[in-house]
């Protein structure tokens, strides 16, 4: 008998501490979910004030020209050149992070990060300096795009290995809300500046202060990230198999064909997106000569909406398979296309901003909500932060690096956007295809 109730006391221990330990998993992966996200917001913050910028600003102010959109498309070109620096900064923190460690990797990027946007914020314009300014401007572009091409592979590794994994797709959706967060915030407040200013003023110096901001921003990201804990799965790759010695080449030797699939799936969530979120805003103002904050606002509801959408999404694809979200969101953002510039040619505000909620909250939301979860699981903890990074920062310079670039050559060569909407339907219909070829591992959890 006695026997009976030491065993059920112990039982009890057993159940309490499991308990107890369950929770406080459940806490860090909450910590780091929001942890991550934040970070991601604080990077995309900056790299959205430059996207934003080209299309407001630096078109006028370092790339002038007679033809408003010829000005628009050097400016794109500049903000295309951030876009090749990313690959440079997933190979060099995806080695550090999968050697050394994901959290230190990500206290870096975030002060590279920072440090080139509170710069762009110093920079004298073309007509103080010529042509020493768009060359600077491309130079501190290049460090921009070296701290977000390390910054998403950590982040999302991070919170991927912290989380269950039959909830890695709701908890990595989290981190994704700091991109449309990341979009919402700069271009509010370049919006309220260019609204509340004059366009003389706003152009001298209104722009900079968002730059500038910025640094405020790295000093919280850098406070929150000081907490989050190093992940289980690169602790027990250390002990029991030992850090690859050059994870970026062990990810293409081993692991080919998941990195090439899933550059093509990547090509229209980022093309897509710049072209709902950037493109979108130089249309509207060049083309249809309609007020910047028209769009904007627009841009702003398809943001704030999509940070709904996004666990919705990241959780369904928890529950009915990341490949069946993801090519979903491809077909709607394919038949969307189709309509999407006749909806912003109406001129009705209310039909503008209901053709970016589509594109943003349902479209691209649908995708991203999938995808952290969907492609880390291409790849083995070992090499994951390598492998995920060539995925996420080849896949746009394919994508929305060029999409921006390429719509505005075909409305400046055309004079229509039916090509821009073709163009649109040829991405999206490429990633749904490549989808195929993915294949997924899910087994280190």
């Amino acid at each position: 008998m006695s026997g009976m109730v030491r065993s059920s006391g112990s039982s009890r221990v057993a159940d309490q501490a499991t308990a107890s330990i369950k929770g406080r998993e459940s806490g860090d992966i909450r910590k780091v979910a929001v942890a991550s996200a934040i970070g991601n917001m604080i990077e995309y913050y900056d790299f959205t004030l430059y996207a934003t910028a080209t299309a407001l600003v630096f078109n006028k102010i370092f790339f002038p020209s007679s033809d408003p959109l010829v000005g628009s498309l050097l400016a794109f070109a500049t903000f295309f050149v951030g876009y090749c620096a990313r690959p440079l900064g997933g190979v060099l923190f995806g080695h550090f992070g999968d050697r050394v460690g994901r959290k230190t990797a990500l206290l870096i990027t975030i002060l590279i990060m920072g440090l080139g946007t509170f710069l762009i914020g110093l920079m004298p314009t073309y007509e103080q300096v010529g042509v020493l300014a768009p060359i600077c401007l491309i130079g501190l572009r290049l460090l921009q795009g070296i701290g977000i091409g390390g910054e998403y592979g950590g982040g999302m590794v991070m919170t991927v290995e912290h989380a269950p994994a039959d909830r890695r797709g709701f908890f990595s959706s989290l981190v994704h809300i700091g991109v449309p967060a990341g979009f919402l915030i700069p271009i509010a407040l370049l919006g309220i500046l260019s609204t509340s200013m004059s366009e003389p003023d706003f152009l001298a110096w209104g722009w900079r202060i968002p730059f500038l901001f910025s640094i405020v921003l790295v000093g919280i990201g850098l406070f929150i990230r000081f907490k989050i804990s190093e992940t289980p799965a690169f602790k027990r790759v250390l002990s029991e198999e030992g850090a690859a010695c050059v994870p970026v080449v062990e990810a293409v030797r081993n692991h080919k064909g998941n990195i090439l699939f899933g550059i093509g799936a990547k090509v229209a969530e980022s093309g897509l997106f710049n072209i709902y979120a950037v493109f979108a805003i130089t249309y509207c103002k060049t083309k249809l000569g309609l007020p910047s904050q028209t769009i904007l606002n627009g841009v702003l509801v398809g943001c704030a909406l999509e940070c709904l959408t996004l666990p919705m999404f990241g959780a369904l694809s928890d529950r009915i398979g990341r490949r069946a979200v993801y090519l979903g969101g491809m077909i709607f953002q394919a038949v969307l296309a189709l309509v999407f510039f006749q909806m912003l040619n109406t001129g009705h505000t209310g039909m503008i901003w209901l053709a970016i909620a589509l594109g943003l909250a349902l479209g691209h939301g649908s995708v991203y909500g999938a995808q952290g979860a969907y492609f880390s699981e291409l790849f083995p903890a070992r090499i994951r932060y390598s492998g995920l990074s060539l995925v996420q920062q080849l896949g746009p310079i394919l994508g929305g690096g060029l999409s921006p670039l390429i719509a505005t050559a075909l409305l400046a060569e055309y004079g229509s956007a039916y090509w821009v909407a073709g163009y649109m339907v040829a991405m999206a219909l490429l990633s749904a295809a490549c989808v195929f070829g993915l294949r997924p591992l899910r087994s280190d959890n």
